[in-house]
């Protein structure tokens, strides 16, 4: 039998954009592959304000779906002697705090290199520097994810705000939402939880389904801060949010 496709790719780690003189090219950074995700033209010269602006704004807008299903680690490429990354990063910091602030705030890293066409991105995700920038900015979102667990697990509700087993995870994921009460917000797993579980196929239509209603999934390294507090509640829990 075949497996299923997300279990060849792996589990989302990162969104790479590639910016080049007239086009940022998105790509989607799994455990195991890379895979190309949307193309974003520049509409007029570069040295045209207003289409740089506008072009800065589309690729905030390309960005947010991924971002929606929980990948909040930002990889900015850009060519040598080439300003692109930090002008769109300035961009951001000036006009999209939502990403810059708050527990669910996206981390961003810059780094030097062509990511628009496969080959690029197949020697620049090979090197060293990229591995080491994957590390360091996934190791921070999924701090900021663990500041955002520790919060809902000392709120003072009426209502628990996280849910530790998976039985629990699915009736309020797959079940009907009621006005009013806590709704799920993300859904977090250790990646040995899901290579270990008995039944893959659980966890995998749990994470299916949470996209499909737009509830976000993280998949977070056991070995990481968030990891092991993961494995402390089992592996597996999932944050709700109040109505």
């Amino acid at each position: 039998m075949t497996p299923p496709r997300s279990y060849r790719r792996g589990y989302p780690v990162a969104l790479l954009i590639g910016l080049g003189a007239n086009q940022a090219v998105l790509w989607k950074v799994f455990s195991h592959v890379v895979k190309p995700e949307r193309t974003v033209n520049l509409a007029g010269p570069r040295s045209d304000a207003k289409a740089i602006y506008n072009f800065h704004e589309a690729i905030v807008n390309a960005m947010r779906p991924t971002i929606r299903e929980g990948t909040k680690s930002i990889i900015v490429a850009s060519p040598p002697r080439t300003n692109f990354a930090s002008e769109f990063l300035s961009h951001i910091q000036g006009h999209h705090s939502w990403l810059t602030q708050g527990g669910e705030r996206a981390t961003f890293a810059e780094i030097v290199g062509s990511a628009s066409t496969p080959h690029e991105v197949t020697v620049l995700t090979r090197t060293p520097e990229f591995r080491s920038i994957v590390g360091e900015t996934t190791t921070q979102e999924t701090e900021n994810l663990l500041e955002l667990l520790e919060k809902n697990l000392n709120a003072a509700s009426p209502e628990p705000l996280v849910l530790y087993s998976l039985e629990e995870i699915e009736d309020k994921i797959l079940g009907a939402w009621l006005p009013g009460k806590p709704k799920p917000d993300y859904l977090m797993l250790a990646d040995t939880y899901l290579s270990s579980a008995r039944q893959k196929g659980r966890p995998q239509r749990l994470i299916q389904v949470a996209a499909n209603r737009k509830v976000k999934s993280r998949i977070v390294k056991a070995d990481s801060p968030a990891g092991k507090r993961l494995l402390q509640l089992g592996g597996i829990v999932c944050i709700l949010r109040q109505a």
